[in-house]
């Protein structure tokens, strides 16, 4: 081992310029996003290229690296990539959080098929790269805003194989009137970005030269690099080296699944050491160094047999590109041993027959993959050197009636330790021939093996699982499985074409008007191009100011208890505190509120002295870096009392039953319509008391929240918020710290996604940072991890609704009574609040009134669309539920939209293929449904102000917050339209002389909220009243210019204006007509899904949305808006499973336990068609909102779920639940894997064996 210290300093390239950062803490991460690292080989003068994830890639371990972001390929000073330029002109940002990443996930994709050499040369502008990897290309990123069908537009703009005019609406060409050309896109070229400067290079080859290059294991900054077994061994007798504070890393990839607990100051980093990257192919198999990456893995496995070419398609499922990249084989197996993770890897690599060589005390083992998993959890000392897949000489093989002569059988992540090999199955079907019988007998022994731990979710779906899993594999070699005779096809059949891999396709129908130009056409999003060059500035962005502290909320585990102490344990992050701030420290004169709305009541910033729920916060803890404090908030031990407290109520049905009620105010009361037991007596059929129950959904908006408060004079403060509700936050800051509102300003520059998750939950951030800056006299910045956001934002109200209801013979409903039980300020329990969240209320409504619609259906026997239709609103009946909101009856478009669709030949055709697929498969089944939605909105007042520049350029100030919406967007169209009549080419010309700023409370007042749909249009109008202002006064001058040159242009009008002293700002305070305060949205969706008997996994082959946007102020926004809504509202009826412990305390509470929709879950054909309906001058120009209500459409997929279980259950006469029919069932949302396998019956395979049983037994027989 070398005796010298390593340089405690690390130096790297970051977009081209040289860093070094000297005696920096060795557990800090790359903060900025990092996105492609770049090692380089001195002996060979090769370069290295892949993707990584900044936020689990330490700083150190890219020591002599070159680090490129998004702003490095391209940026506003040196101009624009084609990458950034495409996801810009395909609409492919909205709030723009995640972009940067998505641009890095194409560009990376791009550089790795450029570079292969063996790969055809692309023609001009084009790469490499082929349409299927192309839709890959973004498989490990989120977005919740996009929907993800303009950005995978987006990457397959750059593949040679694509038809341009396939892809959606963009900027380059009007689809449907010009050819798609890739001359109208932005020029592609390969290699044209430097990812690794030559000073770099020249540095890295000196070092070499001078023989100091390579690290040595004696650092004086806490990071050790061991070149050998030898050095790692002298570390880990060291007598400095513990468990707790050293940490052996290689990628540190597993503290994405496994969060670091504590702060550590010594890590050793072993990817230097030769032995552990180690790649031996030979006869027998392959060894692999346990350092190897995944990817590396798999790019050995491909070049292999079919047992290896099915084990590396089986890992690049596994984790994403940007992931496996730097993850190791290694560590994923050695956290399936140590932690019990749930590993894909292990399991395949056991059914293999893998082994692996371990260092124990000096001593080396060679254990197989079994054994080294049964092992009691190894410790740190222990090294995994390698593991060795051997060669079972697959090519060749046929399938057929054949003994089985060896067989592995592997089951893992069932809620065991770790996987573990099925011996009693394996040893029973040795030398069996496989037949019903058998499997059966197969099945048998493997539900005594695949046994769930206690506490284990789900048990019977695993278990049904782990048997589906097996039939499916088994049914492959049964020759009687696939005989014609009134058998269907076997799994394997289906299995070989999986519509997971079909590709991803699109149609946008969309009108264009001039009328109002530029408002209505669809241009791009404002800043969408600063969005993807990662430009864009978020409130984490904002450099920190001199002295900036960071906060970290500590909340409460239990529901209902009294805080006695707050206590840290004894280690280094705890070391790193600088105060905490509790209730205590709210200012003399000041109330402890953190967020509050109108006439509802207030909710406290902190819990003071009880914490009335689990999730509560109880204080903040304060240190010198987010990080810090983040982890020191883990040390927090908090001591309750519950001593002279009542039990925590945590249902609906506990407050109901000790009357624990809010006062609900009178206009919120529900209102009858109609007479209920008149409607019942006049009905030929009744239901009485069926349930359905929805759970909540998360918010997942990308931008988790955050608040920077910096201290000014005389008792003012300024908060930068990521904030819906500006004058909210303001006035409740203000309340919080006991000073008046003017001494708070409040700034709001763009949110990373709101949902309705930014506005009132916001504020308690917002507060929290305000109280500490206000204590300290030092700024202090907040930024919520993404657990601890998910525990204490809440989300959408959770509802059990309990309906009645009475209807005709005809399907004609007379009646409907609904018992409505939600968390929502009526009930009063512990649980944490829940909050507005996209669509409130209408969502789980018009869900309720659907599974209504198709219990009538069911009961009837009925296709469900004549009972829809049957009980679509006429326009008399619209008016008696909705009132004035109705509108005129030239607007209500509903009727014609569901007859467009639920009517249309092609959907019959359909539906009557869907029924003929279901007839001729048995394990997949089929389900199509349309779906309507009537969805109301409300305008409210809105300021506006416009300013005209000496320059003639314009700032303009509105009440709404940019949060993804394109309300910027459409509010620099309405500024151009409003002061286009002082144009020639009316005011298209001044799109680009308009700059929208940011919101602030101090400069444009009474701004209200950001949310309920409307904001984008409310805050044009008021431009437009403002531009109206404007108009009036420059007009004389631009008649007294033009009588005296003629034609006039903008820049002179505006110079003379000036010199005239005309006012040139202008600010209106809009009021909607009191005539006119809300109005109607109108939309239906066909939704066809394909599920998966054996699995209950869901595939949405197809969903068309029709959707009444008025005359659209911008339809590429409305588009966007449509698409992502449908696609979040996907994810809650089908996959965002919201769970919390007995406490109430959430658990689902990261992405591993938390699943929103991804490139995958989308449909494989996506269709938006935007319509415009009568005109109603009532309207901001005749426009519609699109925010919210496309998401109530997503119910189509769960309503097309139900037909394919039902058509499952038909199949294998399941009977389950309260009604005991096939076709009668509750299905609650969401729909998740384990309710559609429920649902489809757990046991279906056994049935389906049995049966073939004794049909084969009877045929003997004869």
């Amino acid at each position: 081992m070398g005796s010298t210290a390593a340089a405690a300093s690390v130096v790297l390239a970051v977009n081209g310029q040289r860093y070094e950062a000297v005696g920096i803490d060795p557990s800090m991460t790359l903060l900025e996003f990092l996105r492609t690292q770049t090692p380089y080989d001195a002996a060979t003068n090769e370069v290295t290229e892949f993707s990584a994830s900044s936020c689990l890639t330490l700083l150190h371990s890219v020591n002599r690296c070159s680090v490129t972001t998004s702003e490095g390929i391209g940026n506003t000073k040196d101009g624009y990539h084609p990458v950034q330029q495409r996801l810009a002109g395909f609409h492919a940002s909205q709030c723009g959080f995640c972009t940067p990443g998505m641009c890095m996930s194409i560009f990376f994709a791009l550089v790795k098929a450029d570079k292969e050499a063996s790969r055809p040369a692309a023609p001009a502008g084009f790469s490499k790269l082929t349409s299927s990897e192309a839709e890959k290309a973004i498989s490990g990123n989120l977005c919740r805003c996009t929907g993800y069908r303009p950005i995978i537009d987006t990457c397959k703009s750059f593949a040679a194989d694509v038809d341009l005019e396939d892809l959606g609406l963009n900027c380059f060409w009007k689809k449907g009137d010009e050819p798609a050309d890739i001359s109208k896109l932005p020029g592609y070229n390969s290699g044209t970005v430097c990812t690794f400067p030559e000073f770099l290079k020249s540095e890295i080859k000196a070092s070499v030269d001078q023989g100091n290059f390579a690290p040595v294991a004696i650092s004086d900054d806490g990071w050790y690099h061991p070149k050998s077994i030898e050095e790692l061994q002298s570390l880990f007798h060291s007598n400095w080296f513990d468990e707790k504070s050293a940490k052996i890393v290689a990628s540190n990839t597993g503290s994405g699944v496994y969060k670091d607990q504590d702060l550590h100051d010594k890590y050793i980093d072993i990817k230097g050491i030769p032995e552990l990257s180690v790649i031996n192919k030979s006869s027998k198999g392959v060894e692999l160094g346990s350092v190897v990456s995944i990817t590396k893995v798999i790019e050995v496995l491909s070049d292999g047999n079919m047992v290896f070419r099915k084990i590396a398609d089986y890992l690049s499922k596994v984790a994403s590109p940007f992931v496996q990249n730097t993850a190791t084989i290694g560590g994923n197996i050695i956290m399936a041993q140590r932690l019990q993770f749930a590993s894909d890897i292990a399991t395949v690599l056991l059914a293999a027959g893998s082994t692996v060589t371990i260092l124990m005390a000096s001593e080396r083992l060679c254990l197989t993959l079994e054994d080294f998993l049964q092992q009691p959890p190894c410790d740190s000392r222990t090294l995994l050197m390698s593991i060795f897949v051997p060669d079972w000489s697959s090519d060749g093989m046929t399938l057929g009636d054949h003994l089985i002569e060896e067989i592995c059988l592997a089951f893992g992540a069932y809620g065991a330790d770790h996987a573990i090999r099925a011996r009693k199955v394996e040893d029973f079907l040795k030398g069996k021939s496989v037949s019903s019988g058998i499997i059966l007998e197969a099945i048998r022994l493997l539900k005594e093996t695949v046994l769930p731990s206690e506490g284990t979710t789900h048990t019977e779906y695993r278990i049904s699982l782990a048997v589906s899993f097996l039939f499916s594999f088994l049914s492959s070699l049964a020759s009687f499985l696939n005989e014609p005779a009134k058998v269907k096809n076997s799994p394997e059949k289906f299995l070989k074409v999986d519509n997971n891999d079909l590709p991803i396709r699109s149609r946008q129908e969309i009108v264009f008007t001039d009328e109002y130009k530029p408002v209505g056409k669809p241009i791009k999003k404002a800043g969408a191009e600063l969005q993807a060059s990662g430009e864009a500035v978020f409130v984490d962005d904002i450099p920190a100011p001199k002295d900036c502290l960071y906060g970290a909320f500590i909340y409460s585990t239990h529901p209902h208890a009294r805080v006695k102490s707050i206590n840290f344990k004894p280690s280094l992050a705890s070391q790193k505190i600088i105060t905490v701030i509790t209730a205590n420290d709210i200012p003399s004169g000041g109330q402890n509120v953190g967020s509050g709305f109108l006439m509802l009541g207030d909710e406290a910033l902190f819990a003071d002295p009880v914490a009335e729920f689990a999730g509560q916060n109880i204080g903040v803890v304060i240190a010198e870096t987010q990080r810090y404090a983040n982890m020191a908030a883990k040390q927090a031990v908090i001591e309750y009392s519950t001593e002279n407290l009542q039990p925590p109520i945590l249902t609906i049905e506990d407050a109901i039953q000790q009357n624990s009620y809010f006062d609900i105010p009178p206009f919120l009361a529900p209102k009858p319509a109609g007479d209920f037991n008149q409607g019942m007596s006049e009905a030929d059929h009744k239901i009485l008391s069926a349930e359905v129950k929805l759970e909540s959904q998360y918010y997942f908006y990308m931008e988790t929240q955050v608040a920077l408060a910096i201290p000014d004079e005389d008792n003012c403060i300024t908060v930068y918020s990521s904030t819906q509700v500006l004058e909210i936050t303001q006035n409740l800051i203000a309340r919080c710290l006991g000073i008046p509102f003017h001494n708070v300003r409040v700034i709001t520059r763009r949110v990373g996604g709101g949902f309705g998750g930014k506005a009132l939950k916001a504020v308690h951030i917002a507060c929290a940072c305000a109280v500490a800056a206000f204590k300290l006299r030092r700024p202090v910045r907040m930024y919520l991890d993404r657990k601890t956001d998910m525990i204490i934002v809440g989300g959408r109200h959770p509802m059990k609704a309990k309906y009645s209801v009475g209807f005709k013979s005809d399907g004609k409903i007379t009646a409907v009574h609904l018992d409505l039980r939600l968390n929502a300020g009526i009930c009063k329990t512990n649980m944490s609040s829940k909050s507005m969240m996209r669509g409130p209320g209408e969502v789980q409504g018009s869900f309720i009134a659907e599974a209504i619609i198709e219990h009538v259906a069911s009961v009837l026997s009925v296709d469900t669309n004549t009972i829809r239709k049957k009980n679509l609103h006429n326009f008399k009946s619209l008016g008696v539920f909705y009132g004035e909101s109705a509108g005129e009856a030239t607007t209500y478009s509903l009727v014609s939209i569901f007859d467009k669709l639920a009517s249309s030949p092609e959907y019959q055709h359909r539906a009557a293929m869907v029924e003929h697929f279901n007839s001729s498969n048995r394990w997949k089944k089929r389900g199509i449904s349309c779906v309507p939605i009537t969805y109301e909105v409300r305008l409210r007042p809105s300021p506006g102000k416009v300013s005209i520049m000496n320059d003639g350029s314009i700032a303009v100030e509105v009440g709404g917050i940019e949060i993804g919406q394109g309300l910027y967007t459409k509010v620099k169209q309405m500024t151009a339209f409003g002061l286009g009549q002082l144009c020639l080419d009316g005011g298209e010309c001044l799109l680009d002389k308009v700059r929208v700023i940011q919101a602030d409370s101090l400069s444009l007042i009474q701004g209200g909220f950001t949310g309920g749909s409307t904001t984008s249009e409310i805050s044009c109008e008021a431009v437009r009243h403002s531009c109206a202002a404007l108009v009036e006064r420059l007009k004389p001058i631009k008649e007294s210019l033009e009588a005296k040159a003629g034609t006039v242009e903008w820049s002179a009008l505006i110079s003379q204006a000036s010199m005239a002293n005309v006012n040139l700002s202008a600010h209106a305070y809009w009021t909607p007509d009191p005539t006119f305060t809300s109005y109607l949205n109108y939309g239906a969706a066909i939704s066809e899904v394909e599920v998966d008997v054996l699995t209950g996994a869901t595939t949405i082959l197809r969903s068309d949305l029709m959707y009444d946007c008025g005359q659209s102020l911008n339809p590429a926004v409305d588009l966007g808006q449509a698409e992502g809504a449908f696609i979040q509202g996907v994810g809650f009826f089908t996959n965002e499973e919201c769970a919390t412990n007995s406490d109430g305390l959430v658990i689902h509470d990261g992405t591993w336990t938390y699943k929103i929709p991804t490139v995958d879950t989308i449909p494989k054909q996506f269709n938006v068609q935007l319509i415009n309906s009568a005109r109603e001058q009532k309207r901001i120009l005749s426009s519609k909102a699109s925010g919210e209500p496309p998401l109530l459409l997503a119910s189509s997929v769960h309503c097309a779920m139900r037909e394919a279980i039902r058509a499952a259950r038909k199949e294998f006469s399941v009977c389950t639940g309260p009604a005991n029919s096939t076709t009668t069932f509750q299905m609650d949302v969401p729909a998740t894997m384990p309710v559609v396998k429920e649902l489809c019956g757990l046991d279906v395979v056994e049935r389906y064996l049995e049966s073939v049983s004794a049909a084969s037994a009877t045929t003997a027989k004869a």
